[in-house]
Parts: structure tokens; C-alpha cells; sequence
């Protein structure tokens, strides 16, 4: 017997050692290529993504990129992120190669872990429904359509400030720019506007954005396992309100144009093929996440920055009374009004310069290419990263002052500024964001000076920026 349990136990050593030598081997195996970029893999399979996400949780993450820049070369240096050979793409030339090359070269990628997260009832990637989304939007998210939003918008965040800001001595900050801009991807794409109904869904959308580039460890109490029990309780809830709206639908309670559910279920493929409640929840889950998070980081960042800039907050507030003053009571803005809000929108630029909710996006390669010298195989995961221009002196002269001067005229060079993205890929939610901003930023400066409470608050970047602490606040009301 004695005999018997040693050779189970050289056996298990055995398999153990064989089973990492043969992942040392495929991931020496898989930089083995001449004339990579310069650069370092890391370790098997984890490769350098601690380093890569522990600089966000520092509230540094430009310091990995940078660095590496420093060290290899200023272009292109490759790595290993995600358990993935990758080349992560620094500089203007890099952003316009990449978004110039979209579908030729390169396509979008995400983890496999995002699609555990938002799982597909068509068994297609996340790829795939994303490209499908980019048909469907167009038509909700383009300028025309846009304008019958900017009452709607007004009207909530005038609801928003009155019942969540005023009549209170301090504030977070940030989870009140969340609920404000979660509350408005709520009634323009799916018309809920009972507050109580949205406030159900805030905590599991808070877990599920948290969980999104994370550790892809399904355990109990992991991020990534709390963003798989989120993404499927909303799912639940969407499909509630998905069935909701086809009797609505059908005993003519809800108009067919009223928002981009009514449209989903109503609209056929080229196939002549409706999309089912899974496929619609699916996509709406996509939606909600894309349409408020990014853009409450930036409401912060705002609040930030002009807490810290009073010259800077002087001038939003001169623009924004104008605009106010010349309103009778009770009037809402209008897109003429949101068209002279031009510096504000010049601070707010700057604001996504120095604080990049999205702080850059992978492609793989679908061929192989040689770009800057360097050979780059197919099937590598490639991510180009905002701070390599939006912090660079090259782009940006004194790149760490608040300057919002630099977006006067025609603005940054080409392919420097890209909070969006860029190319066929550039977010198509830009000009929607850009008015829940400035709807957000006339709302809070004609009803408050406010004074940051934590003077060094740490940030924290996880996957977007956010303030530590939320940003509490101290709130200066003007007398009415």
C-alpha cells in the first residue's frame, strides 16, 4: 500500500511538473518570433496583467505605459496582458494606424472574460453583438435625434439637483453623478421613469462596471464572480420590462418611436428576422453600461477640477448665466443653448484629457504585419492607451496643467485626443455624452459653489478613474 501511494504522488509531481513546463513552452513559444518589439512577457500565463491593473489601482495608470516606453522604445513594446501576447501601441502614429486600419488589419477584442459577463443568447462573442449595436444606433444617437432629448435631459437633471443636492450641507459626489446619468440612459432608451424602479438597478450596474477588467477568478466574493450574478439579475429585470413593453405595444400604450426598446422589438433584420427578449436584454444591458458610466466619471472629474480651478469654475459660471438668464421660468434648455456652451465644453475636454474615463481599448491582429519595424503576428492582442498622447509633452505642452485654451480653434492635432477612440470604432455614444455633460455642468454651477472636503483624495482607476473616497463635497447654494 505503502508503494502504491508513492506512485501516486510521482505521478501527480510528474503531471504537475509536465503540465508547467508545457505552459512555460507555449508562452516562450508564443514570442519566439524575429523582430518582435522590444518588451518582456512576463509569467506564464499572468504575464505582466498585475502590473498593468495595479497601476490604475494606484491611480497612476499611465506609469505602466510610460515606463515601458522609456525603457524599450517610445512607438510599440510588447507584453503579455490578460494571459495574452500583446504589443500595446503608443503615440499619434500608433493611434492612426490603428483606427485607420480597423477590419483590415485589426478588429476589436475583448477578454473571454467579458463574454462570461455579457454571455450571448445567440452564442455569438461580444464582437459580434457590439457590430450589430453600431447598425442599430446610429439613427437614436445622431445630432437630429438628439435634439428632442436636451428637454427630457433638462428636466431630469432639474429633478436630479432638486431632490439629491439641495437642502444638503455636503455630497459624494460620485455616486450622485452616477445616479443622474444612469437615471437618463434609463428614460431615453427604455422610458422608466419612476426614480424607485432605477434605483433597483444601481448597486448590481455598480458591481458589474467594477467587475468588467478584473481578475477573471469565478470565486465567491470575487469581483468578477459579483459582475456575473449582476449582468444576470439585470438581465432578469430587463426581460420584465422588455414583456412589459410588447403589450404596451400591442394595446397601442407605447409608441413605436418612443425609444430604442420600442425600436428593437419592432425592427427585423435583413433576413426579416425579430430579435428575441434575450437578444434585446442582452443589448440593452450593453447600452446602459456604455451610456452612463463613462460620462458620470467625467461629471466628477468636473467637480473635481473646478472645486480645485475657481478662475477656471468663474468662467463656466459667466457662460452658463447667460444662458440661464436669457430663459423664462420654468423653460427648459434647448439645443441652441447647449450650442453656446463653448467653453464648457472646452473644460470639459480638458477635464477627459487629463482623466480618460476610457483609458484605451484592445484589437487583435487578423493578419500578420510589420508596423514601425517590428513584426507583429496574427492573433496578437493590441492596446493602444489615451495617457500615451493625452500626458505626452510631444502632444501637449505641460501636460499635467489645466489648460482648457488648448481645445480653442481647431483643438488638438489629429489622433492626439482620443477619449472616444477614433476611426470606424469611435464611440458612437460621443455626441450624447457631450450633452449630458453640459446639461449636468449649467445644472450643478447655477445652483452651486462647492468646496472639495478631502484635499489629496486618491484615485483609483478600475477599469475608469474615480475618486476614492466618492469626492465628498461641501455645497455653497445660491439664494433663488
Amino acid at each position: 500500500m505503502e508503494h502504491f501511494y508513492i506512485t501516486l504522488l510521482l505521478l501527480f509531481v510528474s503531471f504537475v511538473t509536465l503540465s508547467l513546463f508545457v505552459l512555460f513552452y507555449k508562452h516562450r513559444s508564443n514570442y519566439s518570433a524575429d523582430n518582435l518589439p522590444p518588451g518582456r512577457p512576463g509569467l506564464p500565463f499572468v504575464g505582466e496583467t498585475l502590473e498593468f491593473l495595479s497601476t490604475g489601482w494606484k491611480g497612476h495608470p499611465e506609469k505602466f505605459i510610460f515606463d515601458r516606453m522609456a525603457k524599450y522604445s517610445s512607438q510599440v513594446f510588447k507584453t503579455n496582458i490578460l494571459g495574452e501576447p500583446a504589443a500595446v501601441f503608443c503615440g499619434v502614429a500608433c493611434n492612426k494606424f490603428l483606427f485607420s486600419n480597423e477590419n483590415k488589419l485589426v478588429t476589436a477584442w475583448w477578454p473571454s472574460s467579458v463574454d462570461k459577463i455579457f454571455p450571448s443568447s445567440l452564442q455569438t462573442s461580444s464582437k459580434e453583438e457590439s457590430k450589430k449595436m453600431r447598425k442599430l444606433l446610429p439613427q437614436f444617437l445622431k445630432p437630429e435625434a438628439l435634439q428632442r432629448y436636451i428637454g427630457i435631459m433638462d428636466a431630469i437633471a432639474n429633478e436630479h439637483f432638486a431632490s439629491q443636492w439641495e437642502n444638503k450641507e455636503q455630497v459624494l459626489v460620485f455616486p450622485l453623478a452616477k445616479r443622474y446619468t444612469f437615471w437618463l440612459a434609463c428614460r431615453l432608451f427604455l422610458s422608466i421613469e419612476d426614480p424607485h424602479h432605477v434605483s433597483k438597478f444601481e448597486e448590481p450596474f455598480h458591481l458589474l462596471a467594477s467587475g468588467i477588467i478584473s481578475l477573471p477568478i469565478d470565486l465567491p466574493r470575487t469581483p468578477f464572480n459579483r459582475a456575473i450574478k449582476a449582468s444576470n439579475f439585470i438581465r432578469k429585470e430587463l426581460l420584465k420590462v422588455i414583456k412589459q413593453r410588447k403589450v404596451d405595444l400591442s394595446e397601442g400604450k407605447a409608441s413605436p418611436t418612443q425609444d430604442i426598446l420600442s425600436h428593437m422589438l419592432l425592427t427585423s433584420d435583413e433576413n426579416g428576422q425579430f430579435m428575441t427578449e434575450v437578444d434585446i436584454a442582452d443589448k440593452i444591458l450593453g447600452l446602459l453600461i456604455g451610456g452612463h458610466d463613462t460620462a458620470s466619471a467625467a461629471c466628477t472629474f468636473i467637480v473635481k477640477y473646478l472645486a480645485e480651478l475657481p478662475h477656471i469654475y468663474e468662467l463656466v459660471y459667466k457662460e452658463q448665466m447667460e444662458i440661464a438668464k436669457s430663459k423664462s421660468p420654468g423653460e427648459s434648455l434647448s439645443w441652441d443653448d447647449v450650442q453656446k456652451m463653448k467653453y464648457s465644453w472646452n473644460v470639459a475636454c480638458e477635464v477627459l484629457r487629463l482623466a480618460p474615463p476610457l483609458q484605451g481599448a484592445f484589437r487583435e491582429a487578423i493578419n500578420d504585419f510589420i508596423f514601425n519595424g517590428f513584426y507583429i503576428p496574427k492573433g496578437w492582442k493590441l492596446y493602444w492607451s489615451a495617457n500615451s498622447t493625452h500626458r505626452n509633452p510631444e502632444y501637449f505642452s505641460e501636460p499635467l496643467k489645466f489648460d482648457p485654451t488648448r481645445f480653442e480653434g481647431k483643438g488638438p492635432a489629429p489622433y492626439t485626443f482620443v477619449p472616444f477612440g477614433g476611426g470606424p470604432r469611435m464611440c458612437p455614444g460621443k455626441e450624447y455624452a457631450r450633452l449630458e455633460i453640459l446639461v449636468f455642468m449649467h445644472n450643478i454651477v447655477k445652483r452651486f459653489k462647492w468646496k472639495k472636503l478631502v484635499a489629496d483624495e486618491k484615485i483609483i482607476v478600475d477599469p475608469m478613474p474615480m475618486p476614492a473616497k466618492g469626492l465628498p463635497v461641501l455645497l455653497y447654494p445660491y439664494k433663488s
